[in-house]
């Protein structure tokens, strides 16, 4: 195990420096230990990534220089922030340093932003809470960390609600309150896990540009090894709550030294490797049937209230040939998502031709569809908020089974035995509840359900973008494993194109609607035609860190042109 910091742990000019720490939960159980051991220390200026897989602490670490730790933790060690003890501070010296010395950006914004004040009133409350300023002079400041941070027209838009805003944009705002009163160190935890890579781009970019101008020390915390390899300085690898390994980005990137940093490392996808279609020179199901085909495809959603409508899919044309996996990408509101749910029947098309297993959408009406909803399987996004929490695992996996067959309660707890079993998932965990799964387990029994009625044609939205590396490794190969072998044809939507590239032969990029690029994913991807999918590319952070610098230039010019 090497615990051997980089820098020395006892300089003075540290902004951070966490010594010896360990840390418990208290549970019915007994103790459960969540830390152990930690050593590590942060300068200004520099960009200390923490990484590791769900459960390994590195959000539990970090959130202690802020001095938040649940209820049920027991902390012991130190946690030094600008000389100050955070674990031994009271609560009022701990209210003055959050926001002054040391600000956090959440995973989530739409979480961390209260839906109720607008965005202005947000960042002025921590403004107002540590400075004697007049409210005028506080919304001048708000104005100023949202013009900081690239929010245009920051005069109008402090006053704009939370829901006024994309993804990105509130990411930017919760950014935007974490400078207001430019602390010594700001601690990002995920901040882009849920966003475009092109957006993703853009917030990497502007910590850079803190790290850069102010002289702000940042710990982000990550499992996305590209977002690693374009940002840090310097990496740190937790694995059970312990530091595996510490180097340099460069080093630990082309140098790792520990099985498990190895392990991580060889699970990251990597656009071009393991490309589904490599050695490919033409469509290779194009003589298959075709189960789905769009001619002019449109889908407008009205407005309400007297908002204006919104056209999400406008003039599409493709197809999806027996036994082929299409993959479909593309940002935020580009219109992958309906196109899927329009697919199953889960949205209604506006105007053009939708041909499903033979069956024309435009004139759909749920009664004639449904006997063909059992050849089509759907993967959501998010297992947690597919599946009811208030049956087990075993009854969610069943209930297409209990919908579309005719089976005895025998023959259907043997079949999701045999689905559980086919997913990688030990029986016995259809008696678990699903939040009794790690995220991982329960996007494999969501897949396990999804090909519970052995569909022709299986959907699967975004079915990995909120997985740890190595987890999202197996599921990928689990899917690519189950596609192989009972032949389906799929769907695959993401804005991962390293993900998409090693699934789908064939690929097609979505924008604003329309499809504006479509071939082999080996030339799409590699050889993009289109501008918006050659910026897209350029966007997508690789783990290595010399490319990323090289990636970096590329979207730099990409922009300028």
């Amino acid at each position: 195990m090497n615990k051997k910091l980089n820098t020395d742990p006892q300089s003075n000019d540290d902004v951070l420096r966490i010594e010896d720490l360990n840390i418990d939960f208290v549970t019915d159980a007994g103790a459960v230990p969540a830390v152990r051991g930690v050593d590590l220390s942060v300068k200004p200026g520099e960009i200390l990534a923490i990484v590791g897989e769900s459960g390994s602490g590195k959000s539990v670490t970090a959130r202690t220089a802020l001095g938040i730790l649940a209820e049920n933790g027991a902390s012991h060690g130190a946690v030094y922030l600008k000389g100050k003890n955070m674990l031994t501070l009271s609560g009022s010296a701990l209210r003055a340093a959050r926001g002054r010395d040391v600000s956090m950006i959440f995973q989530e914004p739409s979480t961390a932003l209260n839906p109720v004040y607008t965005v202005g009133w947000q960042i002025m409350e921590g403004i107002r809470a540590h400075t004697k300023v007049s409210k005028k002079e506080a919304k001048a400041r708000a104005i100023e960390a949202m013009r900081q941070v690239g929010i245009p027209d920051p005069e109008q838009r402090v006053d704009y609600y939370p829901h006024q805003f994309s993804g990105g944009q509130k990411q930017r705002v919760v950014i935007a309150s974490a400078l207001a009163l430019k602390p010594a160190l700001i601690v990002a935890d995920e901040p882009t896990t849920a966003l475009d890579v092109t957006v993703q781009a853009e917030i990497l970019a502007l910590l850079r540009n803190l790290r850069d101008e102010l002289g702000t020390a940042i710990v982000i915390i990550t499992h996305n090894m590209g977002v690693v390899a374009d940002i840090a300085d310097r990496v740190i690898v937790m694995n059970h709550g312990q530091v595996v390994e510490q180097a340099p980005a460069v080093e630990l990137f082309e140098n790792p030294q520990d099985d498990y940093t190895k392990s991580l490392l060889a699970a990251v996808p990597h656009l071009g490797r393991n490309s589904a279609s490599e050695g490919l020179n033409e469509r290779p199901h194009s003589q298959a049937e075709v189960l789905v085909e769009s001619k002019g495809l449109r889908v407008h959603f009205p407005g309400r209230m007297g908002a204006p409508g919104f056209t999400a899919v406008n003039g599409v044309d493709l197809k999806i040939h027996a036994g082929e996996v299409y993959g479909l990408v593309g940002e935020s509101g580009s219109g992958k998502t309906t196109i899927g749910r329009s697919i199953a029947g889960l949205n209604k098309i506006t105007d053009g031709s939708l041909n499903v297993l033979g069956y024309e959408m435009a004139q759909y009406k749920e009664r004639s569809f449904k006997p063909l909803r059992k050849q089509i399987g759907f993967v959501f996004q998010d297992p947690a908020a597919s599946f009811n929490p208030h049956l087990t695992v075993g009854e969610c996996v069943a209930e297409p089974l209990n919908v579309h067959r005719d089976l005895n309660p025998s023959q259907t707890r043997a079949k999701v035995a045999s689905l559980l079993e086919a997913v990688q998932l030990p029986g016995a965990y259809a008696d678990r509840y699903p939040h009794e799964l790690s995220g991982g387990q329960r996007q494999r029994a969501s897949l396990g359900r999804a090909l519970a009625l052995e569909p022709k044609l299986l959907i699967a939205d975004e079915p990995t973008s909120a997985l740890d590396v190595s987890v999202q490794a197996k599921v990928l190969d689990l899917f690519r494993e189950l596609q192989t072998e009972l032949g389906f044809a799929a769907l695959f939507v993401s804005h991962d194109l390293a993900v998409v590239d090693m699934l789908a032969s064939w690929v097609g990029v979505l924008y604003r609607g329309s499809l504006i690029e479509e071939g082999l994913g080996s030339q799409v991807l590699s050889n993009p035609q289109n501008d918006y999918t050659q910026r897209l590319i350029a966007s997508l952070p690789v783990p290595d860190p010399r490319e990323q610098a090289e990636r970096r230039k590329l979207i730099e010019e990409l922009n300028r042109a």
